[in-house]
């Protein structure tokens, strides 16, 4: 698609809810849903696309409002299948990562399409799609739809003190005033928001991201699988040099030459490559591009997050879940996620610690490790569920309009 096509599905008119049969509750009534975000891509995209499916399973009639730029050829695939579908429409226009004048065609964009779709609810996920669902006008003589925030780490994981954070917390703080409902997806990001932009008055949920059954089955690993794998994107924010650091040092100090496949992409590419050329690891270190995260997991014997900021990620849940063995660093939402295993979570940007947690991980016996992965794996599927995903966002959203009424 052309950046600056805006394409859009026609949206169906809401039929009536059925009436309730006599002694039952009346059905919740069906909602028109927009989500609103910038990039198809990673996590956050996910779980919008995993959101939308089951609402609209559930019957409500859902659309996307995302940037036309971003995604690559494997976002425009999931989104061609699953555009037949969205009743309100996928539109995609230009969108830029930070602040920039093209902000206000992009609303432009978006406020011609609720006037065509009538959305009950405008669901912003992340700092773009938050600031975009929020500031956005309402149509005038019409009932302002719901609208719904949801950070996903974004302008929070910025360094609290730092002129970015400061700037971005402003405006969270003014965009509160436009916001029905927070539905943080881990309670480490509302402490965050608690935190650096105050207590508010308007409605918070925990809703955590949440995965399906199927992701529960073993993985068949490959043959000869490497000792490590990454997956994510390659950001120096992710901690991946501190994890090329740490392998280093394991070579260096211990004179074992562990391998690992670092599965992803993104802009820190180059850079990383020519880290791993100076650290003398070319040899240990395979680069491959993004593919199904089951097919990476398969190849590696420990999957490592050396992150050094994080919401609640997905890579970790669908590993744990998996019972893919696992070291990873104690940041954002991760503890949550490991619940009682938490204490073997390693310091952020600690060479050190990491490089002992990667060999205590590879040095212990095959049933303790697969009795760990195990343990973590129960623990998953009690609390992390796709189906209360959804049910607790929209419950948020019903909330919220009687709060309003």
């Amino acid at each position: 698609m052309a950046a600056s096509q805006l394409r859009t599905i026609a949206p169906l008119p809401l039929p009536a809810a059925p009436a309730a049969p006599a002694g039952r509750p009346a059905p919740e009534p069906r909602q028109r849903i927009l989500h609103v975000f910038r990039a198809p891509v990673g996590g956050l995209f996910r779980h919008v696309l995993d959101v939308a499916r089951l609402q609209i399973a559930a019957g409500h009639e859902v659309g996307l409002f995302c940037d036309a730029n971003t995604g690559g050829a494997r976002a425009e695939a999931v989104l061609a299948e699953l555009a037949p579908r969205l009743a309100l429409g996928l539109t995609r226009v230009p969108m830029r990562r930070n602040p920039h004048p093209r902000d206000l065609t992009a609303l432009h964009g978006l406020h011609g399409l609720i006037r065509r779709a009538a959305p009950t609810v405008l669901h912003g996920h992340g700092s773009k799609g938050g600031l975009y669902a929020r500031l956005v006008p309402g149509i005038a003589g019409r009932p302002d739809p719901v609208r719904a925030y949801t950070p996903h780490g974004g302008s929070f994981n910025y360094q609290p003190g730092s002129a970015l954070h400061r700037m971005y917390m402003a405006a969270e703080g003014i965009l509160s005033r436009r916001t029905d409902v927070f539905l943080f997806e881990s309670a480490y990001i509302a402490g965050r928001y608690r935190a650096y932009v105050g207590p508010t008055d308007r409605l918070v949920r925990i809703v955590h991201n949440g995965i399906d059954l199927a992701e529960f089955a073993p993985i068949t690993p490959a043959p000869d699988p490497l000792d490590l794998v990454y997956i994510g994107e390659l950001r120096e924010a992710k901690g991946v040099p501190v994890l090329f650091e740490a392998l280093a040092r394991i070579r260096r100090e211990q004179g074992r030459a562990l391998s690992l496949l670092v599965v992803g992409s993104g802009p820190d590419e180059a850079a990383l490559r020519a880290c791993v050329d100076r650290l003398g690891l070319r040899d240990a270190v395979r680069f491959e591009p993004p593919q199904p995260i089951r097919d990476a997991l398969s190849r590696g014997s420990v999957m490592v997050v050396p992150s050094l900021a994080e919401s609640l990620p997905y890579v970790i849940l669908e590993a744990a879940a998996a019972a893919q063995p696992l070291v990873s660093t104690n940041v954002g939402g991760i503890p949550e996620i490991f619940g009682p295993a938490a204490p073997a979570l390693v310091p952020p940007n600690d060479v050190g610690a990491l490089a002992s947690a990667i060999l205590r991980k590879l040095d212990q016996s095959p049933e303790a490790r697969s009795g760990e992965a195990a343990a973590l794996s129960a623990f998953i599927r009690c609390r992390f569920s796709m189906q209360q995903m959804a049910e607790n966002g929209l419950d948020g959203y019903a909330t919220a309009r009687s709060a309003r009424e």
